[in-house]
């Protein structure tokens, strides 16, 4: 380091110490003895809300009109396939053959085209749907296989289907039903997910509302049903509401936990949608929650409180928030697990765009999810000096009570926590796990509350500029956001 750089930077960390005491206010330093300085992402690209100049233009689309994303990582591009969507599509028709978009970074996303030219005869006959819906992907030898569904909203009059090619920007060719349901079936033919178990078999999970979520093998040749095997019910609600919906499973196998992971979508799509998810040591389950429950128990009141609720409806700040985020697909790259799904902008529910955000781990390896969306940050040691200051909390409750919104919470040096909803005490443990104990919070009326989070560099959409997050769980499995509020001084 040069004389001169090396002045510039005691001139700079004198200025910001001045600074903060002049104000009473606290700082983020980089760096400590027992750590590195932190790294921040760069300002991602920020594509605009409710773009009406690129209605009919698909290019311009970018993660706008995606519904239902499955992601799939060929060599060094990521793939996007969703649900057939437009806003603005009774004025202009809307093209069927499921969208797909491409990155080379889970950030800046590219059209590419469609999969399929329109809805495969089969499925249109058995069906009389108009889109094609929640398309998945999966890989076996040389050959990726494109699961489809194709319905009508609120009847399981329903096929998926399969397409393969030999790349995984086609062409494909149909492959035609794999399974079928009717009136009366306890089963919906929708939301394919083809998926490997621990031995390198392949399962394909289905369903929606109506009886549940459903398992069954695939013979490895065809990618079809393995013939005379009948499904396993893995997920199931009380479907005589719309309160009881069920769908869209996802599963992941994490070998050093030696677990299962089943996530799922609950409630309308529109309104109070959420991701949950539940694990096993078997992929035909039973997979609970937390705090044991079954997935499959309709008999636990209220059944808002089975599975582990990743995220629903909320906002930061008083900013614009996110409605009915949900329908996911998880994405594994090294050693690093991304959540991938839907959500829709609170002033207009209509439009629906690409979400993408980091998922850790737990120490009971439970996964949470960033409150953030992922702009290329990475998970670093921190020092507890970072992290006093000014934060937004927000808890994500089983149950929906609307759009979530986070409330203030202080972390002052001396290791105090202070908020209008109660106080407490703050600890952190290394690499990067902060403690929030509580005395008094919301309505546990003294009750001590434990929340295990951990904290990590992020960049804040909302407010545009690098922050920190943090993200975990209370003792009774309730998952916890935060978000660092004051300017990160000394970048």
């Amino acid at each position: 380091m040069t004389v001169s750089r090396m002045k510039k930077r005691v001139l700079l960390t004198l200025g910001f110490a001045l600074a903060a005491v002049a104000v009473g206010a606290s700082f983020l330093q980089f760096g400590s003895s027992n750590t590195a300085p932190l790294e921040f992402p760069k300002r991602p690209v920020q594509y605009p809300m409710y773009d009406t100049g690129s209605t009919n233009t698909e290019s311009g689309w970018h993660t706008m009109n995606t519904h239902d994303p499955s992601i799939y990582k060929d060599g060094d591009t990521y793939y996007v396939f969703s649900t057939d969507i437009k806003v603005g599509a009774n004025k202009d028709p809307l093209r069927p053959g499921i969208m797909v978009r491409r990155s080379k970074d889970l950030i800046t996303w590219d059209w590419v085209g469609y999969a399929l030219d329109g809805i495969p005869k089969e499925a249109a006959s058995w069906t009389r749907a108009t889109n094609l819906w929640a398309p998945d992907v999966f890989k076996m030898g040389d050959t990726y296989y494109l699961y489809y569904a194709a319905s009508t909203f609120g009847s399981n009059q329903s096929m998926i289907g399969l397409a393969t090619s030999t790349s995984i920007i086609g062409p494909w060719t149909d492959q035609g039903a794999v399974v079928k349901t009717a009136k009366g079936d306890k089963a919906n033919a929708i939301d394919p997910n083809p998926v490997f178990d621990a031995e390198g078999k392949p399962w394909l999970a289905y369903g929606s509302f109506f009886g549940g979520i459903y398992l069954v093998k695939l013979d490895e040749h065809t990618g079809k049903v393995m013939q005379g095997e009948q499904p396993t019910l893995l997920a199931r609600r009380d479907s005589r509401t719309v309160a009881g919906a069920v769908e869209a499973p996802y599963i992941i196998y994490q070998p050093d936990q030696k677990k299962y992971y089943l996530f799922v979508s609950y409630d309308s799509l529109s309104s109070d949608y959420s991701v949950r998810v539940g694990r096993s040591s078997s992929i035909t389950g039973p997979y609970e929650d937390f705090n044991g429950h079954q997935l499959s128990d309709t008999g636990f009141s209220p059944q808002t409180n089975v599975g582990n609720k990743l995220i629903g409806s909320y906002a930061f700040s008083g900013e614009e928030g996110w409605i009915a985020p949900g329908h996911n697909s998880i994405l594994k790259d090294g050693d690093r697990t991304f959540l991938v799904h839907h959500a829709r902008g609170e002033k207009d529910k209509n439009w629906s765009y690409l979400h993408i955000r980091e998922l850790l781990w737990t120490r009971d390896g439970w996964p949470v999810a960033s409150p953030e969306r992922y702009a290329g940050e990475k998970i670093q040691s921190l020092s507890p000096k970072l992290l006093a200051g000014h934060w937004d909390r927000l808890p994500i409750p089983m149950a929906w009570t609307g759009i979530e919104r986070s409330e203030p919470i202080t972390l002052q040096p001396n290791g105090k926590i202070e908020s209008a909803h109660g106080t407490g005490k703050w600890t952190f443990q290394e690499p990067n796990e902060l403690t929030l104990q509580w005395t008094v919070l919301d309505t546990n009326e003294g009750v001590p509350t434990t929340e295990k989070v951990l904290v990590s560099p992020a960049w804040d959409w909302e407010n545009a500029k690098p922050t920190l997050v943090f993200t975990g769980m209370n003792e009774k499995g309730i998952n916890i956001w935060g978000k660092y509020t004051d300017s990160i001084k000394g970048e």
